[in-house]
């Protein structure tokens, strides 16, 4: 692939059958109906729920839900399960949370939409996935061009722009993200991107807070604002992220074989901004970083590689039992998981780390 060449929907034949699943699934909704969307709670996950909730409401859906996933959970977890349970939704979208085979809820019909690796499709589900793509759409970048075929959203792409500047970086290989930098400047789709994420990564874990100032927006600038109530608690979300980062930048590494284990306590999700940083650094290394601070009795941990390694199959080499928690799904070489303290002990003993480094049960812990 040429590295300097910029990708459009244009440039993927798999776009217009894509199109037409969405077209269909939503076809097939009576106006009355409460569909539901499920999403991930980083900038891209909320960025696509925002596009494909007004786009629905633009096809005439006016009872649409949006459900955003809590601390440490996912699509699988016990508590997202509850949530939406209760919502008792008609028909549910999953966006940004992968897609396995077993169903998020039972008997209900379910479309995913994602660019993460799949494994597998439940029986009432549909998967819409970019993963085999290239290069691979993110998902709000996915969403956007998908939701032409039910409502007009061209004027949604700053969005999409915000999701592919967080999840592929500044130098994401498509069009929308230099297109969208002239038409609202670099500069406001970059702070209202970090402010976005800073919602979720806040010890408060507030990404409704961000979805909220996205919907009431018509373009970055007026997410980045500071003087509305959505735009000081984002900011205060700010410093409070970069405080935390800042001291969890000072642990260091220890190894084992092939991995740098690297272990901080923070309410705030930097963990993966902190393996960002390591990756670069050690580069021959698949790079964790374990936060013991984020989820009381439990260890939520992100792991960063090189394309040296793929950390899906590296995950898929070891064997926990878990109960509860998860780990190892995500990007090839983006994972990491939540899991039981006891579990984590296990998965360290299994990477050859020794006990003095392992995590003490907490009492009266999750």
């Amino acid at each position: 692939m040429d590295e300097k060449r910029l990708w459009d929907r244009s440039d993927f034949h798999e776009l217009p059958a894509a199109g037409r699943t969405l077209y269909a699934f939503v076809q097939g909704m009576g106006q009355a109906e409460r569909p539901l969307l499920l999403s991930h709670s980083d900038a891209d996950g909320v960025c696509a729920a925002a596009i494909l909730h007004t786009a629905l409401r633009r096809a005439g859906l006016s009872q649409v839900g949006i459900a955003i996933t809590g601390k440490g959970e996912h699509a699988y977890t016990q508590g997202t399960r509850q949530r939406l349970e209760v919502l008792a939704p008609s028909s549910l979208f999953v966006v940004d949370l992968g897609c396995k085979a077993e169903p998020v809820l039972p008997n209900l019909p379910t479309l995913f939409i994602d660019h993460h690796r799949p494994l597998g499709i439940p029986d009432d589900g549909i998967l819409v996935s970019s993963y085999s793509w290239r290069p691979v759409p993110n998902s709000s970048l996915l969403v956007w061009w998908l939701c032409s075929a039910i409502a007009p959203v061209e004027d949604l792409d700053w969005m999409a722009a915000m999701g592919t500047l967080s999840d592929l970086g500044d130098h994401a290989p498509f069009a929308i993200l230099p297109e969208a930098k002239r038409r609202y400047t670099a500069k406001w789709l970059r702070e209202a991107t970090t402010l976005v994420n800073a919602a979720r990564r806040s010890a408060s874990h507030d990404p409704e807070t961000a979805l909220q100032s996205i919907l009431k927006a018509t373009q970055p600038r007026q997410v980045a604002a500071e003087d509305t109530p959505e735009g000081e608690r984002l900011w205060g979300y700010r410093h409070q992220v970069a405080a935390a980062f800042n001291e969890a930048k000072k642990a260091a590494p220890v190894f084992s074989g092939e991995v740098a284990l690297v272990r901080i306590s923070s309410p705030c999700l930097v963990h993966p901004l902190v393996a960002q940083v390591w990756r670069t650094r050690l580069p021959k290394y698949i790079a964790i970083v374990a936060n013991e601070g984020y989820i009381p009795g439990w260890v939520t941990f992100s792991a960063r590689s090189s394309p040296r390694f793929n950390l899906l199959d590296f995950f898929c080499t070891i064997d926990l039992d878990l109960a509860e928690g998860y780990f190892g799904y995500g990007h090839d070489q983006a994972s990491g998981g939540s899991i039981p303290v006891s579990a984590w002990n296990e998965l360290l003993r299994q990477l050859g780390f020794g006990e003095e480094i392992w995590v003490q049960q907490e009492e009266g812990s999750r």
